[in-house]
C-alpha cells in the first residue's frame, strides 16, 4: 500500500468536515441540522439539543422542538439565543417552535461568502496533505527505498487525487450557494 493509500483518508475527512459545516448554515428553509448540535447545559454539563429533544420540521418556515425533560425549555431557549443563528425562539408550553426568518438578498451574499471562506478552507487542508505525503514520497527517494520513476508516478497519482478531491470541494459548494440564492 502506498504513502497515498494510507494517507487518503486524509482528504476524506476534509471533504466531510466541510460537508458538517454547510449544514449549519442557514438557507432559509426549516432544516433540523440547523439546531441539533447546540450545546445545552443540561445541569452543569454541556449536551447536545439532539440528546436532549425531538426536533422536527412541521413546515418549511419552522422547527419545532420537544424537549424530553420539560425542566429545561429556558435552557434550550437561552443556548438557541446565544447560538448566533438569528433566529428568536418561541416557547409554547410543552415545544418551543423556531420561526425561520426568510433571508434577505444581503445576509444570502453574507452566507455565500460564508460557503467560499469554508470551502477555501478545506482545500488548504487538502494541500497540507498533500505537502505531507509529498515530503514522504521525496524523503523515500532520497534514502532509496523508491526510485525516481516510482517518485513521478507517485506526485502524478498524487496530483489525480488533490484535483479530485478539490473538484468535489467546488461542486460540494457551489450546490451550497445555490441553495442559499434560490428564493
Amino acid at each position: 500500500m502506498s504513502i497515498i493509500e494510507d494517507k487518503e483518508h486524509l482528504f476524506e475527512d476534509a471533504t466531510k468536515h466541510l460537508k458538517e459545516e454547510l449544514k449549519n448554515i442557514q438557507t432559509g428553509r426549516a432544516n433540523p441540522t440547523l439546531v441539533e448540535n447546540i450545546s445545552v447545559d443540561y445541569y452543569g454539563t454541556k449536551t447536545p439539543l439532539q440528546e436532549l429533544a425531538a426536533i422536527t420540521t412541521p413546515d418549511s418556515r419552522s422547527i419545532l422542538i420537544q424537549p424530553w425533560d420539560k425542566n429545561i425549555s429556558k435552557e434550550i431557549e437561552k443556548a438557541i439565543t446565544s447560538s448566533n443563528l438569528g433566529i428568536n425562539p418561541v416557547g409554547e408550553g410543552n415545544m418551543i417552535r423556531l420561526p425561520i426568518p426568510p433571508l434577505t438578498e444581503e445576509r444570502r451574499k453574507e452566507l455565500s461568502k460564508n460557503v467560499s471562506k469554508l470551502a477555501e478552507s478545506a482545500k488548504v487542508s487538502i494541500r497540507n496533505v498533500r505537502e505531507e505525503i509529498w515530503r514522504t514520497i521525496k524523503n523515500q527517494k532520497t534514502s532509496g527505498d523508491i526510485t525516481e520513476d516510482d517518485q513521478f508516478a507517485f506526485q502524478k497519482k498524487l496530483q489525480e487525487k488533490v484535483d479530485y478531491f478539490n473538484k468535489n470541494i467546488k461542486s460540494i459548494s457551489e450546490a451550497k450557494e445555490k441553495e442559499i440564492m434560490t428564493i
